[in-house]
């Protein structure tokens, strides 16, 4: 049984009554996470805390969710935070080479609850795994004008590639060492063979040399449908040895990662492979980071500071 609090670091409602075409389009053939006819349903705040359990959830991050009304999104998603305390904080979507984009920053930056933006970047050769349909987006002047926008509107940056980008992330966090980015799902490893994984763990030591950079260990499951404590424990641990427990996350990726485990069977599984860590390790990994690099104060104890790059005093959640 988990003992510690847990502030998810990752995760997404859905209201239905608004368009997710992501959610809507074909079903076949299928993507790289599976047959998601589970998930094209509402997945509202009472769905999530039913999936949370008795589990003990302090807080929680919730990231943009494909909505096509972004903005819509992040209003609906203020409103809950307001009244109801979760989702505490989110992250927003914001498309950077779009010509609205400087606007959309300003917009974004006065919500109460919104912390940071993302922009998937995800291009892989094989279309099934493709967010996008350039390979370049991270080196395009425009979109590098608008990330520069970042981080005087006080907002970081959730940053998803897969590991054949990690190096272009790491360059772009070389270059942008105020904004504070947040890696996505442990970098998304595809292949489980030991090259793939030898180049995953390259590309993650390469970015982990910026200290603006932490990362959330989540969606394990997109890649490894039938996931166990062994074929997830080479990721985990390696994302912790690289990142050190003081810039490293947990998130769920519910409702999407409730395709392959339970909320509980998750975070049971974090919780056996870091066992051997101290408790305030783990603490720190299961709910102090995100507060920190989330930015979620109060908090109901003391966190211990850490250095986090600076950015612009915002109201605190």
């Amino acid at each position: 049984m988990l003992d510690l609090d847990i502030i998810d670091a990752h995760h997404h409602l859905a209201d239905l009554t608004r368009s997710y075409p992501w959610l809507q389009g074909p079903t076949e053939p299928l993507r790289y996470h599976g047959d998601d006819r589970p998930l094209r349903r509402s997945y509202l705040l009472d769905d999530y805390r039913a999936d949370v359990g008795d589990l003990r959830l302090i807080g929680s991050v919730h990231v943009e969710n494909g909505a096509a009304d972004a903005l819509g999104e992040v209003a609906w998603i203020d409103e809950l935070s307001t009244t109801h305390g979760l989702p505490t904080v989110q992250v927003a979507k914001v498309a950077l080479l779009a010509p609205t984009a400087t606007q959309d920053i300003e917009k974004l930056a006065a919500y109460r609850s919104v912390r940071g933006v993302r922009d998937i970047l995800n291009w892989h050769p094989d279309p099934r795994y493709s967010h996008t349909e350039r390979d370049d987006i991270i080196t395009d002047p425009v979109w590098l004008t608008n990330f520069g926008r970042l981080a005087g509107s006080g907002l970081s940056f959730d940053l998803q590639v897969f590991p054949g980008q990690l190096f272009q992330a790491a360059e772009l966090a070389a270059n942008h060492p105020d904004t504070t980015i947040i890696l996505d799902h442990a970098g998304m490893p595809i292949g489980r063979d030991h090259a793939a994984i030898n180049d995953w763990r390259e590309g993650m030591e390469e970015l982990a040399r910026n200290p603006n950079v932490a990362t959330k260990i989540s969606a394990l499951g997109t890649n490894d449908h039938r996931w166990t404590d062994e074929s997830i424990r080479i990721f985990v641990l390696e994302t912790i040895r690289i990142f050190g427990p003081e810039r490293t996350m947990f998130g769920s990726n519910f409702p999407v990662d409730s395709l392959y485990s339970s909320f509980r069977a998750l975070y049971a599984a974090f919780n056996r492979l870091t066992s051997h860590f101290s408790r305030t390790d783990r603490q720190n990994m299961f709910a102090d980071n995100a507060a920190r690099f989330y930015r979620i104060k109060p908090m109901p104890k003391q966190i211990h500071q850490l250095h986090v790059p600076h950015l612009r005093s915002r109201t605190q959640a």
